[in-house]
């Protein structure tokens, strides 16, 4: 597994280096301190299976970065780990190409327990962002990532968590974020977050494809 990590922080940095290498001890990692850093080493190699990145580094902004870094790497899964906990910027990065966003406050665990998530096709959202229980963000985490890179489809689903069910069936009656917020007792954010990691874990671009893929996959039952 090759694996490009940046952080402009050489601490930081470091500290993930040591976590990854624990978490793969065969992986190929190469560091990288600022936006012009990650462009060169994509030039040099279009080959990494993962990148985990901070948002504000040097270089360049960080939505143009992340664009152009899915754009030239468009099958690779981008993981951003920032110190910045805006929804807005996390909706933002979702919505751009990047498959999770980590808070840098987040343990050990948390961390190599979001990657396998991602690396399974998942994509990973703060659980304080999108969950009012006392479930913890480890345990969150631990529920859904129990499928393998080799999936099929309908045991890809498997990772949409209860409350993105919840969304999908209210989604398919035709609500708005604004109604579907309001009848689970959700913030609108929160709901657009749910939506966003749907659609990127049901592979379509629109809700009208959710509902179409979910009802294919036996998501949603006939009368929905």
């Amino acid at each position: 597994m090759k694996i490009l990590i940046a952080d402009d922080h050489e601490l930081f940095l470091k500290g993930l280096e040591m976590i990854l290498g624990d978490y793969n001890p065969e992986a190929e990692i190469t560091t990288a301190k600022s936006y012009t850093d990650i462009f060169n080493c994509i030039a040099q190699r279009k080959d990494f299976d993962l990148v985990l990145t901070d948002l504000a580094m040097p270089g360049a902004h960080w939505l143009e970065a992340i664009q152009q870094i899915h754009r030239d790497l468009p099958e690779t899964p981008i993981i951003i780990l920032s110190a910045v906990f805006d929804r807005e910027i996390v909706q933002k990065t979702l919505d751009i190409g990047a498959a999770g966003y980590i808070p840098k406050t987040s343990s050990r665990d948390v961390i190599t327990s979001a990657v396998n998530l991602v690396l399974s096709g998942g994509v990973y959202i703060p659980a304080e962002l999108l969950y009012n229980s006392e479930q913890s963000e480890l345990d969150i985490l631990k529920s859904v990532e129990k499928i393998s890179a080799s999936q099929d489809a309908k045991a890809k689903v498997k990772i949409l968590s209860p409350r993105q069910i919840d969304v999908l069936k209210l989604i398919a009656k035709g609500r708005s974020n604004k109604q579907i917020a309001y009848d689970l007792g959700l913030s609108e954010g929160t709901v657009k977050l749910h939506v966003t990691a749907i659609l990127k874990l049901l592979n379509v671009y629109n809700r009208t494809g959710a509902v179409a893929a979910a009802t294919h996959l036996g998501l949603l039952d006939d009368n929905q």
